[in-house]
This record gives C-alpha cells, structure tokens and sequence, in this order.
C-alpha cells in the first residue's frame, strides 16, 4: 500500500506545477521506492519497517499543522509545527543515523560481511540521510522564525518559479487572509472567500 502511495507521487511530480525542491523530492521518492521494494525482496523487512515508522513518526504533526493554519488558528499552527520540527530533528538526525544506519552499516557488517546489495541498500540510506539534513535545516530556519516572529513564515519551496509571482502579490494585498488566483478572483486557502461574493 505505501509502494503504491509513493509510486504515485512520484509520478505526480511530472504533471503539478513544478517545486524549487523538486530534485531533491524526487530523489527522495525514487530512494524510498527503491528502500521499500528492495527490503521486500531482499526479505529485509524488519529494516524496512522501522525505517517506514520512524519516518511517518513526524509526518501527522505537519499535516495537524497544515490544517490549523488552513482554519486560521496561528497559534496552534506554530505550536504543531515547532513539535513537528522537534520530532522531525531527534527521529531523522538522531534515532535514524545512530540507530538503524548504525545497524545496518557496522552490525550488518560483523555479522554477515558485505555482499552486492549490501551496498545498494545502505547507499539508498544514506541518500535519505543527506536528505534529512537538508530538510532539518530548513525546517529548524523556519521553526526558529516561528519563534522568534511569533508566526510560521511562508514555505519557500511552495513558491511557483514563475513571473505570476510579482502579480499575485500585488493582488494578494487587496485580501489580508487569502491568496488570489491568475484571473484576480480573492481565494481562502483555494476557495473562494466571502470578500468575492460580497463584490458580486
């Protein structure tokens, strides 16, 4: 079921509006697909199962925060998210690398030696951990700003690498709360928001 949920955000990534991020997205995709499909064949499901838990460990804080900022409850919102941030920093930078990289890079070594897909294996591991220090330090910059301005601050890698920015900001002042489409109409989070209908 995870195989499938991966394989088609992998593919996804081709047809939405392309992510400053998207590189780095899709090597994160490609490692896990192959992480998952090979500690299936490989019957290495024991690691692939820790590493599918200690990953989705974080991942309900950032959408509890997603959804709080989307029904405008700031406070919450910067709340989960620095949790988020906190989880996501012990799981990804601690427990991750000291714990299963560990295991599979010394013990597995001491015990069986390396063998062809040993290195495989353990290669998509530390791709995902190259990944993980990346993402940790953009979510802590973020996390640190929350704290610092009281609000978490915009996504950077949400923008869309196009010149409709430049409109879209100067449409977005007229609605304090929402963001505006290409064709002016005032939206809340993708919906229409009750400023629009008053206009008509």
């Amino acid at each position: 079921m995870e195989l499938a949920f991966y394989w088609s955000l992998m593919f996804s990534q081709f047809i939405d509006i392309k992510r400053k991020d998207f590189l780095i997205m899709f090597m994160h995709h490609l490692a896990t697909i192959g992480l998952i499909t090979f500690s299936y064949i490989n019957n290495m499901v024991r690691v692939g199962t820790l590493v599918m838990c200690l990953h989705d460990v974080s991942d309900f804080l950032l959408e509890a925060a997603k959804l709080a900022n989307y029904a405008k409850y700031q406070r919450l919102c910067d709340t989960l998210f620095v949790i988020f941030s906190a989880v996501f920093v012990v799981t990804r930078l601690g427990i991750y690398p000291f714990w299963i990289l560990n295991t599979t890079f010394f013990e597995s070594w001491e015990m069986i030696g390396p063998y062809p897909s040993w290195w495989l294996f353990n290669g998509l591991l530390l791709i995902l951990q190259v990944l993980h220090v990346i993402w940790s330090y953009l979510i802590v910059r973020i996390a640190f700003k929350a704290l610092i301005r009281g609000k978490v601050s915009k996504d950077d890698r949400s923008d869309v690498e196009s010149s409709s920015e430049e409109e879209e900001a100067t449409t977005n002042s007229k609605s304090p709360c929402g963001s505006s489409s290409s064709n002016g109409a005032n939206r809340v989070n993708g919906h229409m928001g009750s400023s629009y209908w008053a206009e008509e």
